[in-house]
Formats: structure tokens, sequence, C-alpha cells
């Protein structure tokens, strides 16, 4: 079948994949990038091919505060080691949010044994996928604000359920409270279509981090607020450090400068007898404390925060 050797087949059939695919060489200089890649990360073919992975566009590195830079990175212990390599990425997304996935790497030789080149592949992540009855049930309408998720009274309504499960069932919960540090000097110095903007990643990736049945909508104009359902003691913390860490990639592109939220997070567990007030007040008060908890080693009575 001399058709097989046709290198459109193969492309063809990488583009028809339901995954990201993309090829790299020794470097790190992408050579490929197909359109499950596309589809996922928003960034066409000729953003990316060229580019190197370091570049912000493929995974969130800096080549100085990431923890996996160095001898740690994925990419070079692929080159060092020739083994394949799967791991939890954050990709950045073309809107500004962060996409965490599933990562393989794959070391690719050359006739001499030598790595030559490096492919990737990640497939959609879940929020990506057709909706079904264990995902996330959409908003109603009339009931989300200009970010795309649930308005504050709407939050207030799933509280009450939430409340009333822990009375009646003893189901925990954890509300975490996510404030966007100088919010109103990002808007006042870039207008308000950028704080719009930077708004709308924030909530994109506080949804792409939850579990389905989490819940995340917008407490105030620099304030989000997550639902954490059957979580508390030492799950919330880890919850909210982990948000914390992803949140920390959402950024976007504003003309030629790349914009980022500097976060608080704040999170209080349910107890009984609580109301929607008292427990937002353990919650907010935890971001207005941050460095003498931090100093004190974290939060007690099931409240705490992190900061991005």
């Amino acid at each position: 079948m001399s058709e097989i050797h046709d290198p459109e087949i193969f492309q063809t059939v990488l583009d028809g994949l339901a995954l990201g695919v993309y090829l790299a060489d020794r470097n790190g200089k992408i050579l490929f990038w197909n359109q499950g890649a596309e589809h996922i990360t928003g960034h066409l073919r000729h953003e990316i091919i060229g580019h190197a992975y370091t570049d912000s566009i493929l995974v969130q590195c800096n080549q100085q505060s990431c923890p996996g830079c160095g001898e740690a990175c994925p990419f070079v212990a692929v080159r060092r080691e020739g083994k394949v390599q799967e791991l939890r990425l954050s990709l950045h997304h073309k809107m500004g949010h962060s996409i965490p996935v599933s990562f393989r790497l794959i070391p690719i030789r050359d006739a001499h044994g030598s790595i030559a080149l490096m492919a990737g592949s990640f497939p959609e992540p879940r929020h990506a996928v057709p909706e079904t009855s264990s995902q996330r049930s959409p908003v109603p309408a009339g009931c989300s604000d200009e970010s795309g998720v649930s308005s504050r009274d709407f939050i207030q309504f799933h509280i009450r359920e939430n409340l009333a499960g822990l009375a009646e069932y003893h189901i925990p919960f954890t509300i975490l409270c996510l404030e966007l540090e100088q919010f109103d000097h990002l808007r006042a110095s870039h207008g308000r279509e950028a704080s719009q903007a930077i708004s709308r990643a924030v909530a994109e990736t506080l949804q792409d981090c939850l579990r389905p049945n989490d819940f995340v909508g917008r407490w105030a104009d620099d304030q989000f607020m997550a639902i954490l359902s059957n979580c508390g003691g030492a799950g919330a913390e880890k919850a909210a450090e982990r948000i914390r860490k992803t949140v920390a990639n959402a950024s976007i592109q504003w003309w030629g400068d790349r914009l980022t939220a500097a976060t608080l997070v704040g999170f209080a567990t349910a107890q009984p007898g609580d109301t929607i007030q008292s427990l937002v007040q353990r919650a907010q008060p935890a971001l207005k404390t941050l460095s003498s908890l931090l100093s004190a080693g974290g939060g007690s009575g099931g409240t705490g925060s992190v900061r991005s």
C-alpha cells in the first residue's frame, strides 16, 4: 500500500483524533500541532509551530518560579532518561484560563537510537466533553453574571441547600472565597473590558479545577465563591491549595501585555448551627488575616487562607 507513505494520510489521521497531539525537537521547539490541540487550547497551528514549550504557550512555565523547571522538568526528563512521562499539567488557553489535563510525553529515537524528537498528547478536559447527567448542571437563565458563573443570589440559594443537607443528613461542605487583589487598580489602569476578561479567565479556571458536583459563582466584583460538596477538614485545605495553584496560572493577553490576577483564597467548613452570614464571615476574614494565619502555620476551626 504505497499510499501509507503519503504524509497527508498521517496528517489526516492525527487531525481526526479526539485529543491534542504535538511534536517537538530536542530543544523543545514545536514542529507539529494537530486540530485536537487547536480545539482544546484555542491556539491555532500557525500561532504555535516554531515556538518552544517554555514560551508559556503550551505549559505555564516562566523558567523561574515553575516548580517543574530545571532537572525536574518532565520535558528535560524525557530527553535525559528516554522514558515515557505521564503527569498532570495546566495548559494555557488562548482566552486566558488554565486547563488541567493528563499529559503523556514520548521520546522518539532516530535510526542510531538517539532521542531526536518528543511527542506529546493530551485528551479533552472533562468540561469540553458533552454534558451527561453526572456533569455540572448549566446555570439557569437570569442566574449568572457577566463572567458566566452564578450570581450572588444563586450562590446563596445553594448554600442554603447545603446547610439543610448538613443539618438533616450531616453532609459536610466547605465554602471557598477567592479574592482578586488590586482589582480596582486593574480596572482603572486597563479599563473595564480588561477587568471583565481577567474575571472570565479566573471563572473558567475555577470551573475547570472543581468537581462536577461543586459549585462556583460571583460573590462581588473582586470575589468568587465556590461550594465544595462533601468536603471538610484536611480535604478543604488541600482543595484550597490546589485551586490557588491552578488559578495562579490564569492570565490574558491585553494589547501586548500579559495581565495576571494575584489572588487570596480563604475557606471555611460549615458547622452545625451555621447560617449563610456566619459561614461567609469566617471565610472572608481569613483573606484579611492572611499574614498572621501563615505565620501561625495555617487556620483553625475549619478556616484558613492561602495566597498566590
